[in-house]
């Protein structure tokens, strides 16, 4: 059973947040900031997930990619320059001029300028029969942002909050209705016709979403394509680690609480409903509302008993699947191995047909390029991370594990040399981290970086709100709508604060 012990001694609030990612930490602070009483738990040292930080030998490495969006100072899509405003802190930003330099099949080579008619040109340059037709898809992706852009984005899952939206932007509401159900391979096909093009439609996705453009909701892709020329890649300086920290700062400031080394092993069910959780060291928290920023698999697989794991979960679980982790490379190098002209992001591709396989496709970031007191000086961090499934990292022994880690290594570092000549011969630092590495530090059911569909879904439509089948249970994060990255968790996060604000009369509670 998952019923709590209940003694004169268990701690209660009004919301116990399980982990504390992006999405975790913009639930509690949303709610902290509005008289919420709000505790934390987190499993590691420090927060983050996936957007932490480690450090070694001189070096500030990001867990995950530094090309961040959601740092605007313009519009409603800034989600995190919101989040942070809502518990009064800021990060200073360093602007990227380009989200992405691309290296890609039959000498396709391009970048993604934060100017967007810069990009446009570049682009049509390479396709110049297909003039109209990008200009078509791109703009069909600026009408999708302008929708998201004209309204303040919160809970769809509230009635009040839908109709409020609705008479103050009713055309907005409608064209967003529209798209819900799209895909970005139905309307790139609409306009494009060079499969060339199309093939580089789908890097354009796949660069975020780990799925091709059939796979893509066109939703996520207005806010991506059309976000990194309006708000623009901005990336904190200090590094993307940054951004949990002040969060976490900002939760402490309101009043909220955040501990750490605190590993969440059980949801408590009574009569059905989730009332507190349970720790490794049998510590207890009870609670009138649990987020759960944890997978879904990790979720319902772990945290909840089985008996209690809804229909409508199970389902969810036949229509996405787990994405791959990561093979992550952290190397510091000589600062004379990159040019003066070296972009900040890039992706590398030898072979079209490789692209979802185990390590086909490469992303690099180098955040030095933006703020260089991330490494010793006359050094550069270069974060080099490719697909990877767990499966091809068990069953090892220790040994074979570390041969395994270093072949792969060594294979990347090779690849990097057609656009980093030299990287090999400028070594000074090199960490891997593999699907092991994930699984153990992040608490992701075997590492991986998301939910993606197994077969072509209606856009967005299949992807669940916050709220759960088990009352009293949340859940944050990019097992949520709408999905992955920095700024769709920090929606995520927004939204499931603003509907657990509404089911506890916060509003009312703050006005009494």
């Amino acid at each position: 059973m998952n019923a709590m012990t209940t003694t004169s001694s268990t701690a209660t609030y009004d919301v116990v947040v399980i982990g504390s990612g992006i999405g975790g930490l913009v639930t509690a602070t949303q709610l902290a900031a509005k008289g919420a009483k709000v505790l934390v738990l987190e499993r590691y040292l420090i927060p983050g997930g996936s957007g932490g930080y480690f450090e070694r030998s001189g070096y500030r490495f990001d867990v995950g990619a530094s090309m961040i969006f959601g740092f605007g100072d313009q519009g409603t899509t800034n989600l995190l320059t919101r989040a942070l405003q809502a518990v009064e802190m800021k990060l200073e930003t360093f602007a990227d001029p380009v989200q992405i330099h691309y290296h890609l099949p039959d000498g396709l080579e391009l970048r993604v300028h934060r100017d967007y008619e810069a990009f446009l040109q570049e682009l049509i340059a390479i396709f110049p029969h297909e003039e109209p037709g990008i200009r078509q898809f791109y703009g069909k992706c600026w009408e999708v942002f302008n929708y998201l852009n004209s309204m303040e984005l919160l809970s769809l899952e509230e009635p009040r909050y839908l109709t409020r939206v609705f008479f103050q932007k009713p055309f907005s509401c409608l064209g967003l209705a529209k798209y819900l159900p799209v895909n970005v391979g139905d309307i790139a096909r609409k306009y494009i016709k060079d499969p060339k093009l199309l093939r580089f439609i789908d890097m354009e996705c796949y660069l975020w979403s780990v799925v091709p453009a059939d796979k893509t909701p066109m939703i996520n892709a207005g806010m991506v394509f059309s976000d990194r020329h309006y708000g623009g890649i901005n990336y904190p300086k200090g590094g993307v680690g940054q951004i949990a920290q002040k969060l976490a700062e900002g939760l402490i400031k309101a009043g909220g609480e955040i501990k750490y080394k605190s590993r969440v092993t059980k949801v408590a069910i009574e009569n059905g409903k989730a009332v507190g959780v349970k720790l490794a060291d049998n510590t207890e928290y009870r609670a009138q509302r649990i987020v759960s920023n944890a997978t879904r698999w990790d979720t319902f697989g772990k945290l909840i008993d089985p008996q209690y794991t809804p229909q409508k979960e199970q389902k969810w679980q036949q229509r996405y699947q787990k994405s791959p982790s990561f093979l992550s490379l952290h190397l510091g190098v000589d600062a004379s191995v990159l040019s003066d002209t070296t972009d900040c992001h890039h992706i590398l591709l030898e072979n079209w047909d490789k692209m979802e396989e185990n390590e086909g496709t490469i992303f690099v970031s180098i955040p030095t390029l933006l703020d260089p007191s991330l490494a010793p000086p006359g050094h550069h961090i270069i974060h080099t991370f490719t697909p990877s499934w767990m499966e091809d990292w068990q069953g090892l022994s220790t040994q074979e594990y570390e041969h395994k880690k270093e072949t792969a290594a060594a294979k990347l570092i090779n690849r990097l040399e057609a656009i980093f000549p030299g990287i090999s011969a400028g070594l000074d630092y090199q960490e891997v981290g593999t699907p092991r590495t994930h699984r153990r530090f992040l608490g992701r059911e075997d590492g991986t970086y998301g939910p993606v569909p197994r077969r072509k879904l209606a856009g967005l439509l299949g992807m669940p709100f916050n709220r759960t089948s088990i009352p009293g249970l949340y859940c944050v994060g990019d097992s949520t709508f709408p999905g992955q990255g920095l700024n769709a968790v920090a929606f995520s996060g927004m939204s499931c604060g603003h509907r657990i604000a509404v089911d506890l009369g916060l509003n009312k509670r703050r006005k009494d």
